[in-house]
């Protein structure tokens, strides 16, 4: 029998060498993987999977090593073998589709160039075919116009985009094993179905076996026929994936499930507990654009009279919600804004955003949803004011920031915080942890010394993460992790309005549940508000007062949340709907 496993793992032990000594990482692990299977591995951040995942391959980070136990690829060991061993199993027997995509993509080499890099490499192109197989990998990843894309550089790619690049150069050499660490976090649900059916397609074709680490528990039931789940470096449940799932026995794997994000859930924040939600007056009213939330100063300009009245029989509906806030109380308005970028070796420009409208009411939360390259993240950029909009307005509490003074621009920075997508490229990788947390509060001079380390421990605590970990650097942390730090420093100044951009997509199902009950906390405490940024439809019914669809830079569809996810009426959003995993496992809907 064992004999015709592909990959079999037995006893692993995996150590780390830090400042504070050895870490047992890893403890005991045993697993086993035949031809054609899939097997994913799941738990929360700092678990062991991604260490499992990178001690089979032989990539461990600095002060890693396998203490103890056995990796026998189809019979041979490789555990210890020489680095010369590794470098040709890499690539041709073992792919890999890491978890960041922008620290493991060259920031000045094209895309091209960097699938084109390990085609060579292993004899499976020349010269003179190579650019076709390229495009021919990045169709298959996913990317629209791969011609073009391939001559881009990541920079001009978004954070998906991205992501799809890496799974184009794990895909490329058609590997026996396939080890996927989180290879769909940064995707929308229609792309992350369409990669993972690639990804299946070749598991049937060509007998590739995949090794899936995730947090998405409904992402492991609808593809994995095996699952495996880690906690705190040690395995405490495995079995075939709907069992597991459907009947876990583990009291750790039981909070997992029952933690995981459910489009179908009730409310994250009870509807009496919220704050004042707007008035009948301040309509979700829809524009050549789309719906939007917007004043009624706003929809006598954009909105023809046929689409205000069917505006008006909505928002009679939730005409019995609170008592409501001024018609003018939204902390942001942004009109008709427009974003072109010229785009290399093509004459025509991209619009990245067409024209869109939308207002955040003060207190409450709006989400942005569409697929990678939509639009969203141009949208929030140009609301931190990192980027500049082509036309349109963009008013924070009734002011244009376009206009806005540089004292006014200082005040607003500290008034507007983001949480960036990628915590690896985000956070200085110089900085211990307490300094990357306190580092706006000592630019900002916020309180005393003694008062600011107070606050960075008090931040870490509503974040998750032990104490210990303030004199460690990002590359000591997990992914997970990692993100929480960037939470924790946007929290730090006590924002009114924070820019979430996919603020939970590389968080395990338990800290995601901590992190959105954070949020939630906060925005009753402090009357914060929110955009928030997400291709996860599960995370935003949770959060969200209002859905903004966006779709090739335009809004398609806006309206309140429940309207959004219980009648979307463009065939768009109901498409994204329908490509939630695990939908028909019952584990997302």
């Amino acid at each position: 029998m064992k004999t015709q496993l592909l990959l079999q793992v037995e006893g692993l032990a995996v150590d780390f060498t830090t400042m504070d000594g050895t870490v047992h990482a890893v403890e005991d692990v045993n697993l086993e993987i035949a031809p054609g299977e899939t097997v994913a591995i799941v738990g929360e951040s700092g678990s062991g999977k991604s260490t499992t995942a990178m001690a089979i391959i032989g990539l461990l980070a600095g002060g890693g090593r396998v203490a103890a136990g056995s990796i026998l690829l189809d019979g041979r060991e490789i555990a210890h073998a020489p680095e010369s061993e590794l470098r040709t199993i890499r690539g041709r027997d073992i792919g890999l589709v890491p978890q960041d995509p922008m620290s493991n993509l060259n920031p000045v080499a094209k895309i091209g160039t960097q699938v084109a890099e390990t085609l060579l490499a292993h004899g499976l192109a020349n010269r003179q075919n190579v650019s076709a197989k390229v495009v021919e990998a990045l169709a298959a990843a996913g990317l629209p116009d791969p011609e073009s894309r391939a001559k881009q550089y990541p920079h001009e790619f978004s954070g998906g985009m991205r992501q799809r690049a890496l799974i184009a150069i794990g895909l490329a050499c058609k590997p026996r094993l396939l080890i996927a660490d989180e290879p769909t976090s940064a995707l929308d649900v229609t792309v992350q179905q369409t990669i993972l059916d690639q990804i299946g397609e070749m598991t049937r074709e060509l007998g590739t076996a995949v090794l899936l680490i995730t947090h998405d528990l409904g992402l492991a039931a609808e593809r994995a026929e095996r699952v495996i789940v880690m906690h705190r470096g040690k395995v405490v449940e495995q079995g075939p994936a709907k069992r597991i799932l459907a009947d876990p026995q583990h009291p750790y794997t039981q909070s997992l499930v029952k933690a995981a994000p459910s489009v179908a859930a009730a409310r994250l924040i009870p509807q009496a507990s919220r704050a004042v939600p707007p008035s009948p007056g301040e309509r979700v009213v829809p524009s050549s654009s789309g719906e939007r939330a917007v004043p009624p100063s706003l929809v006598e300009r954009a909105v023809p009279p046929s689409l205000v009245e069917r505006a008006e029989g909505e928002s009679k509906r939730g005409s019995d919600r609170a008592a409501a806030a001024p018609a003018s109380d939204h902390i942001v308005e942004i009109e008709n804004l427009t974003k072109v970028y010229p785009v290399r070796g093509r004459a025509e420009d991209f619009v990245a955003v067409k024209d869109v409208s939308l207002a955040i009411p003060r207190g409450e939360t709006v989400a942005i949803v569409g697929e990678s390259g939509s639009g969203k993240t141009t949208t929030a950029r140009m609301l931190l004011k990192v980027i500049e909009p082509t036309s349109g307005s963009i008013r924070f509490e009734g002011k244009d920031i376009a206009t806005l003074s540089r004292a006014e621009t200082r005040e607003f920075r500290q008034r507007v915080q983001p949480i960036f997508q990628d915590p690896y490229s985000s956070l200085n990788p110089m900085f211990t942890i307490e300094r990357l947390i306190g580092e706006p509060l000592e630019f900002y001079k916020r309180g005393s010394r003694g008062e600011r380390r107070t606050r960075v421990r008090k931040l870490l605590d509503d974040v998750a993460l032990p104490q210990s970990m303030l004199r460690r650097y990002p590359s000591e942390l997990s992914g997970g992790q990692r993100q929480r730090v960037a939470i924790a420093r946007a929290l730090a100044l006590s924002p009114d309005l924070v820019v979430c951009d996919e603020p939970v997509s590389a968080l395990d199902v338990l800290v995601q549940d901590q992190i959105l009950t954070l949020l939630g906390d906060l925005q009753r405490e402090y009357g914060l508000s929110y955009l928030f940024i997400s291709h996860d439809l599960a995370v935003v019914r949770l959060i969200s007062d209002y859905v903004c669809v966006m779709k090739d830079g335009a809004l398609v569809e806006a309206a309140d949340s429940e309207e959004i996810f219980t009648n979307p009426r463009d065939p768009y959003t109901r498409r994204l709907l329908s490509s939630i995993p695990g939908n028909e496992l019952g584990i997302a809907s």
